[in-house]
């Protein structure tokens, strides 16, 4: 089941959900609206110009109130929000259509599990033939919240939870690595 506004409203009032810091008008019919934050972060070049899953990858972090995100270019962003999710409640993060349309691609693998905490990290690709400038505190996209059918036996607890700013990639620590 989606969340309704009402809903959304309750949770909040209620700390059953928290999403700090909002405005009233943040809130839509079926979703929060997300902001972007203040910190980006961006790749430094690895070994050979490769990315290996196996190891740390180092990135530069960059605050800032704008960003210039150039064609072609992929940078990861956070949102002006911090959210704590309860066990029985999961989101789905949605790109803005608007922004779709101008070439801006807003992803974070679109799910954000039970029980998670901390900042969400945004994935922003460029994908149109000129620069486009970011700032902060404008609406990236929204959150659609889903009541689960019972709280999950085991809610995120993860290498991502707490996490603060743009946090770049940490499959490096997965503990299960694919054999070929």
């Amino acid at each position: 089941m989606i969340l309704s506004d009402n809903t959304i409203n309750e949770y909040i009032d209620k700390g059953v959900l928290v999403a700090t810091p909002i405005q009233q008008d943040q809130i839509q019919p079926a979703s929060l609206d997300i902001t972007l934050g203040t910190t980006f972060s961006r790749a430094k070049a690895g070994p050979h110009n490769t990315i290996d899953f196996d190891h740390e990858i180092e990135y530069e972090k960059i605050m800032s109130n704008s960003y210039l995100l150039l064609p072609g270019q992929f940078v990861l962003a956070t949102t002006g929000e911090y959210f704590e999710l309860p066990d029985d409640i999961t989101a789905f993060v949605e790109g803005r259509s608007s922004l779709g349309r101008m070439g801006l691609f807003i992803q974070n693998a679109g799910w954000v599990d039970p029980g998670f905490k901390g900042e969400i990290t945004l994935e922003l690709f460029n994908a149109s033939a000129q620069a486009i400038e970011l700032k902060a505190g404008r609406r990236v996209g929204q959150l659609v919240f889903a009541k689960m059918d019972r709280a999950a036996n085991h809610p995120y607890s993860g290498k991502y939870q707490n996490q603060r700013g743009a946090t770049g990639s940490k499959m490096y620590m997965d503990r299960k690595r694919a054999q070929f």
